[in-house]
């Protein structure tokens, strides 16, 4: 079985980033404390996961203290537009336009988000 591409974090990877992403560099515990809040984990499943996440370069861990600490090894900036690009690619044949129609279409869109495309879109004429 083909190994996965560290660039793609799974679901549960996701949401610890997520968390690190908001919170900074954090120990075990502390992600442990936030990830409860909104599911049911175990400390043991978030350590195994922040260990495999070190493993595939998905966060660093800085283990002068007792307690690792660990942090984000990318902005979640980059690792947004790496996961937008692979799923632009793969479900919707590299179709900009596609996949943002998909989008728009989800969910109502607030006048506040509508403001903020026509700008992009403005910019991106001006170029």
């Amino acid at each position: 079985m083909a190994r996965r591409d560290p660039d793609r974090p799974t679901e549960g990877e996701l949401e610890i980033l997520t968390v690190l992403w908001a919170s900074g560099p954090s120990t075990v515990r502390q992600v442990f404390e936030q990830l409860k809040k909104t599911r049911d984990t175990g400390y043991t499943t978030v350590l195994k996961l922040l260990q495999i996440m070190h493993e595939k370069g998905l966060v660093e861990r800085d283990e002068s203290e007792r307690s690792h600490i660990y942090r984000a090894a990318r902005h979640e900036t980059s690792t947004q537009r790496q996961l937008l690009k692979n799923l632009l690619n793969s479900a919707f044949s590299g179709s900009a336009e596609k996949l943002v129609m998909q989008a728009l279409s989800l969910r109502r869109v607030t006048p506040n988000e509508i403001a903020s495309i026509r700008n992009l879109l403005d910019k991106l004429e001006e170029k």
